[in-house]
């Protein structure tokens, strides 16, 4: 026999069944990059090379994209280290061979592609009279800040001369890197948090990146875009020392590397 349910109840049921979809879907639908860590923690001889097993077991190198690319079964469209994947990007924005090197000719290396993510970052230079030098340093300033808070307009720095303004902050680099068209692009932006993170190695310190499509990356704070809740004067960075973020005062001045699509 059909079983019948009052209205009240079959709304209720149908609140349940829509929560128990919402709860049963990934939680995080867009692609994220491994820690790159390809080594197993084995009390009492120290790290070694994964797999994990048997001592102990379940370690963060027994799984994921790093596992796979450890067992040679990642494919991949570029380089990279690990599970990493990687791209070089031209100043022209065209596509890059692994050993392209870095210029400011159109078809010179100037920014990577991160084939997991999506996204492109900018690649600093190891040149004072850039404006992407990689010592170049900035305060933290959004006027767009979604606590109310734009941050610190910063008054001196050694970015002055290269972008041609008097206040070295985040806001004012972002807009000398749009106005230039980086690779070909005027979409470029302040990181999340989680998105400078995505690019730290983990398997490497000073710094915790890869050297190979990250190069002249001091081990330093570099500024997210993401403010910090817990105190409006505070925003998120992330040390390139070892890939731990942290939180500074929006007046400090941390480096700075720009992304652009993949939200």
């Amino acid at each position: 026999m059909p079983l019948f349910l009052p209205a009240r109840s079959r709304a209720i049921a149908s609140v349940l069944a829509l929560l128990g979809a919402l709860c049963a879907a990934p939680a995080q639908a867009a692609p994220l990059n491994d820690t790159g860590i390809t080594f197993c923690g084995a009390y009492p001889s120290g790290n070694t090379p994964a797999p994990c097993t048997p001592n102990p077991t379940g370690q963060d190198a027994d799984y994921g994209r790093d596992a796979a690319a450890q067992a040679g079964v990642l494919p991949k469209l570029g380089g990279g280290s690990a599970g990493f994947d990687f791209t070089k990007i031209a100043n022209d924005g065209s596509e890059l061979p692994a050993g392209a090197a870095l210029g400011p000719n159109p078809g010179d290396w100037a920014c990577t592609r991160d084939n997991v993510t999506g996204r492109v970052w900018e690649v600093k230079l190891d040149d004072a009279l850039q404006m992407r030098h990689q010592s170049h340093t900035y305060t933290w300033y959004d006027p767009a800040s979604p606590d109310g808070n734009p941050g610190a307009v910063g008054t001196t720095g050694t970015c002055n001369a290269t972008l041609g303004v008097s206040e070295c902050n985040t806001a004012n680099y972002v807009a000398a890197v749009n106005a230039a068209q980086l690779c070909g692009y005027t979409d470029w932006r302040m990181p999340t948090v989680k998105e400078l993170e995505g690019i730290a190695d983990r398997n490497r310190t000073n710094p915790a990146i890869d050297p190979d499509y990250f190069p002249n990356t001091p081990s330093w704070p570099f500024w997210s875009g993401s403010p910090y809740a817990g105190y409006s004067s505070y925003a998120w960075f992330v040390y390139f020392n070892d890939g731990h973020a942290g939180y500074d005062p929006r007046s400090l001045s941390n480096l700075v590397r720009l992304v652009r699509g993949g939200q």
